[in-house]
């Protein structure tokens, strides 16, 4: 956090996972120290991120693990609003071998349907992520999704870098429009097209002033947070780098709130 500080970020995404410092099972008081921690350096809980959907996807055939991933859910939105964050990340899902595109859809509807009305509850929204999951690969077929679930608590969290090897950032922006909730932002190397493509925002091949632009075409307000690989040698200036990137380019998109965070 204090890193994030220095490097001049306005907030920061915690992370839940099954067994690092934020858990399912991390008791509610030590969940509060994060957001005292925060708040002590001016430091705002912007977004909740996490991967356990991948383990315990919403759209697997095995009913205990898909009611597994969404009893994580409904412990996500809980930690979010103890943290004060408006943004819960979730992955809706995937399509493999076993679970076809069709069926994927039809669980992951079903599923964003019911939790709605928790996340409702705790007042926290659900940001579906576009991940590699072959799944909701296009932004008309994402817009048609949110509209589905129809509830303004279920909204889109929109990867740029992740965009990069099947479509536009920016198209997806205009057409997604106000279903956005939140941004993460990081480069891809189109040329390289795998998992080695991420790099740091600059340094890659998306288009960031049609990003930029886009967004202020929607009047786009909440965060954009990096998520970054950082640098193999001095972390600390990579994170200083992307922060200082991610300022030149969006803070002068608009003069509504347009926060950066790590």
């Amino acid at each position: 956090m204090r890193i994030a500080k220095r490097a001049g970020f306005d907030g920061i995404e915690l992370n839940i996972s099954e067994d690092e410092y934020l858990t399912p099972d991390t008791p509610d008081a030590d969940v509060e120290k994060f957001k005292e921690l925060a708040q002590n350096i001016s430091l705002e809980i912007f977004t909740v991120s996490s991967g356990l959907w991948w383990n315990y996807p919403l759209t697997s055939p095995d009913k205990k693990i898909a009611e597994h991933g969404m009893y994580l859910v409904r412990k996500g939105l809980y930690i979010a609003r103890l943290l004060g964050a408006e943004t819960l990340l979730v992955v809706p899902g995937m399509v493999t071998p076993e679970v076809s595109y069709d069926a994927a859809y039809e669980r992951a509807l079903a599923a964003l349907k019911t939790l709605a009305e928790d996340a409702k509850r705790e007042g926290v929204i659900i940001g579906v992520e576009n991940v590699w999951n072959k799944f909701l690969l296009s932004p008309l077929e994402a817009r048609g999704f949110i509209d589905a679930v129809g509830s303004p608590f279920v909204r889109f969290y929109l990867d740029v870098g992740n965009l990069l090897a099947y479509g536009y950032p920016e198209q997806w922006i205009k057409i997604l429009g106000s279903r956005i909730t939140a941004v993460h932002v990081k480069d891809f190397h189109a040329n390289i097209g795998n998992w080695n493509g991420f790099t740091n925002p600059m340094q890659g091949d998306v288009n960031w002033i049609a990003v930029r632009n886009a967004l202020r075409e929607i009047d786009y307000n909440g965060p954009i947070t990096a998520e970054i690989p950082g640098y193999k040698t001095l972390p600390d200036l990579g994170i200083k780098h992307a922060g200082e990137s991610l300022k030149r380019i969006f803070k002068s998109a608009s003069a509504s709130r347009r926060d950066s965070s790590l």
